[in-house]
């Protein structure tokens, strides 16, 4: 905070603060302005931290011990990525428990994010695809060679981070995404690049559709996985990597 750009309104009239009174009732801002001062060293709230966006990425105290791998069943609501696993900057595998029938099968087994960003595992042609949407800008797909056989698989995506992130130019971790069907490879694919902080606004967590807007336009949202799918698993029991001079700009604007 300083001494310019407080604002003042007279909400018993003006409820929705649209009408700035501060400059005819300077006497008032300034008294309102010296209690906002001491409550907030009454508090300890000072420094203030003015960071915007990286401020809202900081990560958060978790009530809940720490996790190296997370199970989701299709069917339920959609999961905030405030609470949801965090799988950038790091090894990570998806993998989908589905049962394929004899006419075969096609859908969204696992999403997270939007059109803005986000990445989906699903079935098409009856081949396994993962894409992913960098920021709205740039999407890489990897598809398998082979078509998936009827019966229950195991259907993954693996990521193995080949560099480290550069969040300052807002680009995480580049790296080698693969997928298996029941262990054995099927596709490959180098990314450039990945999200560095988070996925879009529409950034929820689904198992069974892409129910927000489409993270690829390689099919028509929310396109539901049409075989039986028993569950999701995650993994991310691989070390997270830091961008360690970004981490010391954090630590030290709270300083």
């Amino acid at each position: 905070m300083d001494a310019k750009h407080w604002e003042l309104y007279h909400v018993a009239e003006d409820f929705a603060e649209n009408h700035n009174v501060a400059a005819e009732n300077k006497a008032k801002l300034i008294e309102m302005v010296a209690q906002w001062y001491v409550e907030a060293g009454k508090y300890n709230v000072l420094p203030v931290d003015g960071r915007g966006q990286q401020r809202g990425a900081e990560e958060r105290p978790m009530i809940a011990i720490d996790r190296k791998s997370y199970i989701y069943y299709p069917g339920t609501q959609a999961v905030p990525p405030t609470v949801a696993v965090n799988i950038l900057n790091r090894p990570h595998s998806i993998t989908a428990d589905a049962d394929i029938p004899k006419e075969g099968a096609e859908g969204v087994l696992f999403s997270q994010g939007g059109v803005d960003g986000g990445h989906s595992l699903y079935i098409k042609d009856g081949k396994l695809f993962y894409a992913y949407n960098y920021v709205g800008k740039e999407i890489t797909i990897v598809r398998s060679q082979t078509k998936v056989p009827a019966g229950r698989h195991e259907l993954r995506f693996e990521f193995e981070p080949t560099g480290a992130p550069d969040i300052r130019k807002g680009k995480g971790s580049p790296g080698r995404a693969q997928l298996y069907i029941d262990k054995k490879l099927v596709g490959q694919v180098e990314m450039a690049v990945t999200a560095p902080l988070c996925f879009g606004l529409g950034g929820n967590m689904v198992v069974g559709a892409d129910a927000g807007s489409p993270i690829t336009s390689d099919y028509k949202a929310p396109f539901p996985f049409t075989g039986k799918l028993y569950k999701v698993t995650v993994d991310v029991s691989g070390e997270l990597i830091k961008d360690d001079e970004m981490t010391m700009r954090r630590i030290m604007a709270r300083q």
